[in-house]
């Protein structure tokens, strides 16, 4: 896995060893970052469930201004700040080790919404939900905030407007798929 694009471009990132992450794959993650790349210089960014950092370290790359890396797992927590170092991109990175609402929680009141935040999820056990749920009420967003899911691609979405969420766009891949949304505006 390397990075695809921008300051860090071309360097070889770490991942954790076993089965408890999924790396998104460079095919997937170009796709990504070429729908996103409008939003991407200047923006804050937050990365739930973060693996190997990955996909927060090609925002920085890319010029985002700030990234926030939430990840439990301590293999992983240290894979990303092997990346962030090895990029050089470790000043712009502020990385949270523990579980995601708790760390969602101690974000709270922070001086800005995120503008894009991205979570990839442990597959099939609704956290995406849960997750969206604890967002909607929160400083942490508003209805500007893009929300990038990455899921199985049987993963059901049918829940989002009911939890106060606009589908915007769902792009599939072979395996798996990016969902795309916003926040309803009240």
């Amino acid at each position: 896995m390397r990075v695809i694009a921008g300051s860090a471009r071309r360097l070889l990132l770490k991942t954790p060893e076993g089965m408890e992450t999924r790396p998104t794959t460079d095919r997937i993650k170009e796709t990504l970052f070429n729908i996103l790349q409008p939003d991407i210089p200047g923006c804050h960014f937050l990365d739930l469930f973060s693996g190997s950092g990955a996909i927060a370290i090609e925002a920085l790359s890319r010029g985002a201004a700030q990234a926030v890396l939430v990840e439990n797992h301590p293999q992983a927590i240290s894979c990303i700040r092997q990346n962030l170092s090895s990029t050089r991109l470790s000043d712009r990175a502020k990385v949270m080790e523990g579980d995601v609402f708790a760390c969602l929680k101690r974000l709270e009141g922070q001086d800005q919404p995120f503008d894009l935040v991205f979570m990839d999820p442990p597959y099939g056990q609704g956290l995406e939900q849960k997750v969206l749920r604890q967002l909607r009420d929160s400083s942490l967003i508003d209805s500007h905030t893009r929300i990038i899911i990455e899921a199985s691609k049987d993963t059901d979405f049918s829940w989002l407007a009911s939890e106060g969420y606009e589908l915007v766009r769902d792009k599939q891949y072979k395996t798996n798929r990016h969902v795309f949304a916003v926040r309803k505006e009240d």
